[in-house]
């Protein structure tokens, strides 16, 4: 196992509605980061056999909200490799969406996927032995 830029992880999860907080079905914003939290610790596996600890986010930003009924994809790309640190940069998209004006049960593909949340981050693995 090495450490190698460009390194790509993805997750895909239904946002269920229990996980709603506010009107018109919104999720908080934190609910972006945790999900980079699970990419994080899935690139430090692929890349250091090691959860990983997160150390700090730069430049975290909310372009367009997360719905309940929303299928997100969470990007996690390793973009500079340190002797402890890893630097990730991070995006949830929207790629499907619930339409409830259109039916109790009607959902729609995005296309093209929405970004929601992007961030910058610095992950920190143990040393090498």
């Amino acid at each position: 196992m090495s450490a190698v830029e460009g390194l790509t992880v993805r997750h895909r999860r239904y946002i269920p509605y229990s996980h709603a907080h506010y009107a018109g079905n919104l999720v908080d914003g934190a609910y972006g980061l945790g999900l980079f939290g699970d990419v994080a610790t899935e690139l430090c596996i692929r890349s250091d056999g090691d959860e990983g600890l997160f150390a700090s986010y730069s430049d975290v930003q909310f372009h367009s909200p997360i719905r309940a009924g929303d299928v997100v994809e969470t990007t996690a790309v390793l973009t500079r490799v340190g002797t402890r640190s890893r630097t990730i940069e991070f995006s949830v998209h929207v790629v499907c969406r619930g339409r409830p004006d259109l039916g109790e049960s009607a959902a729609e593909v995005c296309d093209p996927p929405v970004l929601a949340t992007s961030a910058v981050g610095t992950v920190v693995v143990p040393p090498k032995s």
